[in-house]
């Protein structure tokens, strides 16, 4: 072998290793996303397991081919930035969001890296997509379709209180779905014959103000609205209602669980599950502007028996058949 083929051998056979290193390394790559919740990690068990399980469906195991940065905002709002801002720091390549003022936190942090919405109440009013089918930037996810429903929940109340006359609403006037949502029960309420009195609670602090109030205005029934406030202490509201006899119906069977009457609203925990499809997809190469957000396909109305009997109601057959789960 001439010396000129040697060295061009031997520049090949470093080409090569050189080449099949850095392919090694791109390999071995694990990509780390962020996971941000508006209220904390033991409120989002199963949101959370229910996640995991559609990242295991897809092959991702938890520290092996994946990280997950997980972040809580713990229901304080104002951490809720800060958060965002060290996931970005962190360069992490996705961004999962389960909430609609934890995705405001994020894209105020980000416009680059992807967010995924676990759930949104409302993510064309809340102006984070342009639209389902094209959300336009480095948003998609899943939307929970919340407005949408508070008239069925309406609905719901006015079949086991017949004589429903005036319904107290529950939210908190800093959520961006909320003003969407309180038109849809408004439109509902005209139809059905019933007043409403809307109660603003911004914190911990104005939940018993606001059962005060509606205990003074006599009302006969309550309807809660989308809130980290309200979901960090629904086991206290859930009290409150059963202790002043008022039929309640919640977005989330959360608060059922926690001793509440009757929800009805999407399915969060498959809402969640379904997270995962797009991660997947954007880790391979998908951009988020062409993932068209998806809508609920699952919806669940749990109903407590307990707390029906606490408050002295009977629900009728007919209601109790259409539950998708009754606690007894």
């Amino acid at each position: 072998m001439s010396a000129r083929i040697l060295v061009l051998f031997c520049l090949l056979i470093t080409v090569l290793l050189i080449t099949g290193s850095a392919e090694a390394q791109q390999a071995r790559k694990v990509p780390r996303i962020g996971y941000l919740t508006a209220t904390s990690l033991s409120s989002n068990v199963a949101r959370i397991d229910a996640f995991r399980q559609g990242l295991r469906e897809l092959g991702y195991v938890e520290g092996k081919n994946i990280l997950i940065e997980w972040r809580s905002g713990e229901g304080k709002l104002e951490r809720q930035g800060e958060l965002a801002a060290e996931l970005v720091r962190l360069k992490v390549d996705v961004i999962i969001t389960s909430g609609p003022t934890i995705t405001r936190a994020a894209k105020e942090a980000t416009v680059t890296i992807p967010i995924v919405m676990a759930f949104d109440s409302d993510p064309i009013g809340n102006g984070f997509i342009a639209s389902l089918a094209r959300p336009g930037g480095n948003i998609t996810g899943l939307s929970a379709l919340a407005p949408e429903l508070s008239g069925k929940q309406l609905e719901l109340l006015k079949e086991i209180v017949p004589k429903l006359s005036r319904v107290a609403v529950l939210g908190n006037s800093s959520e961006p779905a909320n003003p969407k949502t309180l038109k849809e029960i408004e439109l509902a309420a005209g139809a059905f014959g019933v007043q409403l009195q809307s109660l603003d609670v911004l914190g911990p602090n104005d939940i018993d103000t606001a059962f005060r109030a509606a205990t003074k205005a006599h009302v006969d029934a309550l309807v809660v609205l989308v809130s980290v406030v309200l979901t960090d202490h629904r086991t206290q509201i859930a009290n409150l209602a059963l202790k002043g006899r008022l039929p309640a119906i919640y977005y989330s069977r959360q608060f059922v669980e926690a001793g509440g009457l009757m929800s009805y609203a999407a399915s969060f925990t498959d809402l969640s599950r379904r997270a995962a499809t797009y991660v997947d997809k954007i880790l391979k190469g998908t951009r988020p502007a062409d993932l068209p957000v998806e809508q609920p396909t699952k919806f669940e109305f749990i109903i407590n028996l307990k707390a029906a009997k606490q408050i002295g109601l009977t629900i009728p057959p007919a209601v109790l058949a259409r539950a998708d789960k009754v606690i007894k």
